[in-house]
């Protein structure tokens, strides 16, 4: 499917010039939403939006273009930008209902306080997206709503699980939507639809108001057009949240784009360059690390022993999480609940309707990984190799000048793949994320970059690579990836 009219990214102003609009008078906001959810109707057959708020999106933007007047402008950073919402974060209006028929009907009754600081920064919320079930996925295919379709062809999956809100960038509608990473679910459907992805260190950003999935991986962030936005978005999403015990009170310094690479090493993993990648994807990194070299930079190759294990370690760690984080759901305290003769019937029916299959399957992994006899044998085991994972990267980048100060691997082992084709194959949908489901069992910050592209069966479709930096490091990280996004723009 061809996108529509004007829907190119780079088309459309980004946040931070609707801002400057809007805060200078040029535009009033209420333009600006209208435009917005005049694009999300068009792009209706991506399936990319699960609900748009209409009038209550020209509610808020009228009240910003009101304080805008009054004259509280320097207060609003982000004055008049619509922005869309995955539908796993919690809005105290409409519904969230995580893509999945247990919730279907649910309403919260909070937001969740990145969105919070974000609304008190003067974004308008005009829409939640569409994600594979309780972000369980990696295409955007898994929700009870229907599959999110990219808008590189109608024929490709945009990436999962924050599928909806890849798409509600990449096709124009918005410059932010916000996103949810626990293996790579913020970073590879940006890398898939041509986006920028940031997933955060863990603790950087509040979890407060996110529906759970792997508790010790998840992150909210933020995809957007370019890396500027994304570092404006973190900055205001950032910060300690006394809801949230997880959250970190280390502040978030301006992140300042480099005028040069010089000095700067970055280090490339052995295993990035791999026979099982694209060719395209390859190319991709080599392009990068060329541009960054040509920009000062030292490459370097660098060993990540235990990368090997990160997917068997996640696909412990993180169905382990997932099981506990959804017994909560039963059919007795909110979302779905079917009849039963027994209150173990009502169980039963209530979580098999309520539930995918890929949901399913994954509470059925984490609860046999849990149980006696493998709790020891298998989660304990995945728990090792996630700390010898993050101590590969600690070694990596550490702090006392023999190691690196950023590390370069694709974002993804291969473009945009078609619908339906790993959907049958459990292990070739995971591997999918075999490049980004170690940053997140490291805790460490991460964005996806658009690279180029690729052409596959007679398609052109985007690849990604990414930036890693050290944990809470982001003003390195953004600092310069928005110089590598300048090195990698198309003439």
């Amino acid at each position: 499917m061809t996108p529509p009219a004007g829907s190119s990214p780079g088309e459309s102003p980004t946040a931070i010039e609707i801002a400057d609009a809007v805060r200078h008078k040029r535009r009033p906001a209420v333009e600006f939403t209208q435009d917005a959810l005049d694009h999300i109707r068009e792009i209706a057959p991506l399936n990319a939006f699960l609900d748009d708020f209409g009038e209550r999106a020209l509610d808020q933007a009228h009240a910003i273009d009101t304080r805008i007047a009054s004259g509280e402008a320097d207060r609003l950073p982000l004055a008049g930008v619509p922005i869309a919402v995955k539908d796993n974060i919690c809005l105290e209006w409409g519904r969230t209902t995580a893509g999945s028929r247990f919730l279907e009907d649910y309403e919260s009754p909070f937001t969740a306080t990145c969105v919070r600081r974000l609304l008190d920064a003067g974004a308008v919320v005009v829409g939640k997206t569409n994600l594979d079930e309780f972000g369980m996925g990696s295409s955007g295919e898994n929700s009870a709503f229907g599959a999110t379709t990219s808008p590189h062809g109608s024929e490709r999956v945009p990436g999962g699980s924050s599928s909806g809100s890849a798409v509600a960038v990449a096709s124009g509608a918005v410059p932010i939507a916000l996103g949810t990473d626990t293996g790579g679910s913020i970073r590879q459907p940006a890398a898939f639809c041509g986006c920028v992805g940031l997933k955060p260190s863990y603790g950087r950003v509040s979890r407060y108001g996110l529906i759970a999935f792997g508790s010790s991986l998840d992150q909210a962030g933020p995809i957007t057009r370019d890396v500027a936005d994304a570092t404006i978005a973190l900055r205001l999403m950032a910060g300690e949240d006394p809801r949230d015990m997880t959250s970190s009170a280390r502040a978030v310094p301006e992140a300042v784009p480099v005028e040069s690479c010089r000095g700067v090493r970055v280090g490339i993993p052995r295993s990035a360059r791999s026979a099982h990648n694209h060719p395209s994807v390859n190319d991709a990194l080599s392009r990068a690390a060329d541009a960054l070299e040509n920009d000062g930079a030292e490459i370097v190759e660098i060993d990540l022993p235990h990368q090997e294990h990160a997917i068997a370690a996640y696909y412990v760690v993180a169905p382990a999480e997932a099981s506990s984080n959804l017994s909560r759901y039963d059919g007795v305290r909110y979302g779905r609940r079917a009849e039963g003769a027994t209150l173990e019937a009502m169980y039963v029916r209530s979580r098999t309707e309520g539930f995918g299959p890929e949901v399913r399957r994954r509470i059925m992994l984490g609860t046999q990984v849990l149980s006696g006899g493998y709790e020891r044998a298998m989660y304990m085991k995945a728990l090792k190799a996630r700390r010898l994972i993050k101590r590969d990267f600690d070694r990596a980048m550490a702090e006392d000048g023999s190691g690196c100060s950023l590390v370069l691997t694709p974002t993804t082992p291969g473009p945009a793949f078609r619908i339906g084709e790993k959907a049958g194959d459990a292990m070739a949908m995971y591997l999918q994320d075999i490049y980004t489901v170690s940053v997140n069992l490291a805790g460490l910050p991460a964005v996806s970059i658009p690279a180029g592209s690729a052409e596959d069966g007679g398609d052109e479709l985007p690849v990604g690579v990414q930036l890693v930096g050290p944990t809470f490091g982001e003003e390195r990280l953004l600092g310069h990836a928005q110089r590598m996004e300048t090195l990698l723009a198309p003439d």
